[in-house]
């Protein structure tokens, strides 16, 4: 595991309770609306990075098949008891399947990559996708890359993201938008969604 991995890990690991508390009330049914939107009905999706798992939770009632997984030990512990979920304790990197998933979620989660490790994930992401399947994904708007506030960041804009997925092989952006942080009090904080579809 690299050291971005491995702080970001620890920041979440020992932040986890006070990270799900903030996260897990939120509404966020507009953007999971919009994914579920270019699902088939009942279809299997990965909460990759699952958090908290309030999206899990969210899919779930929405009658969707859902596998959910984390890196972090104690966020998958939060995540089962909220959803009744097994959430699997994994690194990104350590998705192997193939053609199995009708749509990925990965919000607010593989931002937390390095661009050279970033680009891996996403083909693997890619090839975990069925024919036709949707990746939805966030990152914090902007250019930096590093430590911020404990965790690992990598920002995009939505032309340096086009610029970045160009040599990854079968996938397009069906769709992106920029959005304030629908967090109390983080409203100045802009975010780029992304909608991908593997072709």
């Amino acid at each position: 595991m690299t050291q971005p991995a491995s702080q970001t890990l620890d920041y979440y690991n020992t932040n986890a309770q006070a990270f799900a508390s903030s996260t897990v009330d939120v509404d966020f049914s507009a953007t999971q609306r919009r994914f579920v939107q270019l699902l088939p009905s009942g279809a299997c999706i990965l909460d990759f990075g699952c958090g908290s798992g309030r999206d899990s939770k969210y899919f779930l009632q929405q009658g969707f098949d859902v596998t959910a997984t984390d890196g972090s030990a104690k966020l998958c512990e939060i995540a089962r008891k909220l959803t009744g979920l097994p959430v699997r304790h994994e690194l990104f990197q350590d998705l192997t399947e193939v053609e199995a998933y009708d749509g990925i979620w990965a919000c607010a989660s593989i931002l937390h990559l390095p661009k050279t490790e970033l680009a891996g994930v996403l083909a693997k992401m890619v090839a975990a996708l069925k024919p036709g399947g949707v990746i939805y994904t966030s990152f914090k708007y902007g250019t930096f890359e590093g430590v911020r506030n404990g965790r690992y960041f990598t920002d995009f804009t939505e032309e340096s993201f086009r610029r970045f997925i160009e040599p990854i092989e079968g996938i397009r952006i069906e769709d992106w938008w920029v959005s304030a942080d629908v967090r109390p009090g983080r409203g100045d904080e802009r975010w780029l969604n992304l909608l991908l579809r593997k072709v």
